[in-house]
């Protein structure tokens, strides 16, 4: 079977010919790639759309995606600009399920990267394997994806050095009593927004803002921070040991987001970089959230503050923090006072056993959690 071909169009029905697709590719190329399953492992640099003419590889049947399996990565696009891939399922890669990066070339990032209605399963499954890796990759969106089963060191979306991204609409479903991370954003990533996610179990660190980078892969040079300009909003986030990590970053927001019964903290400020040059974890915000925990489930009061931060410039302010077993011992131990927080008082969710967030009329909790976030609809259970 083969690929037909129009101006724009190309439908690929098998894997030599969804690879001859991606070969030819021309900005404003349509790559329709019929229902089945292809062979993974798939490299092609400089795939280059533009601004006015993406290149598109999208499944032809959204309702029915074609499936990319094993190789080290299902594709893997080096130096790529103006790429979309949408109505793809990639499953069993080795390595990481999808890499896109600048090749190298850190003054030249990879830009303009659009990941829709993917699906990402079962990847590594040992060692640092992410679902997706994007290593120097600028205005980027990650919208309506799910990503499940990542590698047990690895991280759900893997970002070294990119900038101005939205990650929105997303389900992240880690591995079962595995470490690793949800979305992780180090290298000197910066202003990037992530909205609307469900987090199910999403490793050991949900959301991990910063994190450890080797500084020659920081993009494009060190600035003094892993991590900077970063916006966590209106998710819900389940389990997890830790859900939200602040880690080298020099400031970040998190705020209406609800996040239910954490294996230990809701909230880590850490310091993993230690480079003369940088700065200390700071300047971090936490507001608006709903925070519901149990007593045999909390450490350290829901806040773990490591060394050579300055948990003194953190601050908090009108979040709702209700022990589930012991209503009495909701407080939590904060660095520094919380403003017009609610502390004891259950936030009246329609139904948290069936995974049903939102929130009952008459809530202590209105205004704060995901449903506050008009732009945020978190995906379902």
């Amino acid at each position: 079977m083969g690929c037909t071909a129009s101006a724009e169009d190309v439908a690929a029905s098998d894997s030599a010919a969804l690879r001859a697709a991606i070969s030819s590719a021309q900005p404003g190329t349509r790559i329709l790639v019929a229902p089945g399953e292809y062979e993974g492992g798939m490299y092609f640099a400089k795939l280059r759309g533009t601004l006015d003419e993406p290149i598109v590889i999208a499944g032809a049947d959204a309702g029915n995606p074609p499936e990319i399996v094993g190789g080290p990565s299902a594709f893997h696009f080096p130096d790529a600009s103006h790429l979309v891939l949408q109505d793809l399922a990639l499953r069993g890669a080795t390595g990481n399920g999808l890499n896109i990066d600048d090749g190298g070339s850190y003054d030249t990032p990879a830009r303009g990267i659009v990941l829709r209605r993917l699906t990402v399963t079962d990847v590594g499954p040992t060692g640092n394997c992410d679902g997706i890796k994007l290593s120097g990759v600028d205005d980027l969106r990650v919208e309506d994806c799910i990503i499940e089963r990542w590698g047990d060191g690895g991280s759900a979306i893997d970002m070294v050095g990119c900038h101005s991204g939205l990650i929105q609409g997303c389900t992240f479903r880690g591995r079962d009593g595995v470490s690793g991370t949800g979305p992780q954003m180090k290298g000197g990533t910066s202003d990037i927004v992530v909205r609307g996610n469900r987090f199910e179990d999403a490793g050991g660190r949900a959301v991990n803002i910063g994190g450890s980078t080797g500084l020659r892969f920081f993009r494009p040079s060190p600035q003094g921070y892993e991590a900077k300009g970063i916006t966590v909003e209106g998710n819900v986030i389940l389990g997890s040991m830790g859900a939200i990590a602040f880690v080298g970053v020099d400031g970040a927001v998190v705020r209406h987001n609800t996040i239910y019964v954490p294996g230990k903290w809701a909230i880590r400020i850490l310091q993993e970089t230690r480079s003369p040059d940088f700065v200390p974890c700071r300047n971090g915000v936490f507001s608006d959230n709903i925070v519901v925990f149990r007593s045999d489930r909390w450490s350290e009061g829901g806040c773990n503050i490591g060394p050579d931060t300055d948990p003194g410039s953190f601050r908090f302010e009108r979040n709702l923090w209700h022990c589930l077993d012991r209503p009495e011992a909701s407080r939590p131990s904060l660095p520094t006072p919380e403003s017009d927080g609610i502390v004891g008082e259950a936030p009246m969710f329609v139904d948290a056993e069936g995974g049903d967030f939102r929130l009952m009329a008459g809530s202590p909790a209105d205004g704060k959690g995901y449903t506050s976030l008009p732009e945020a609809h978190a995906p379902g259970p």
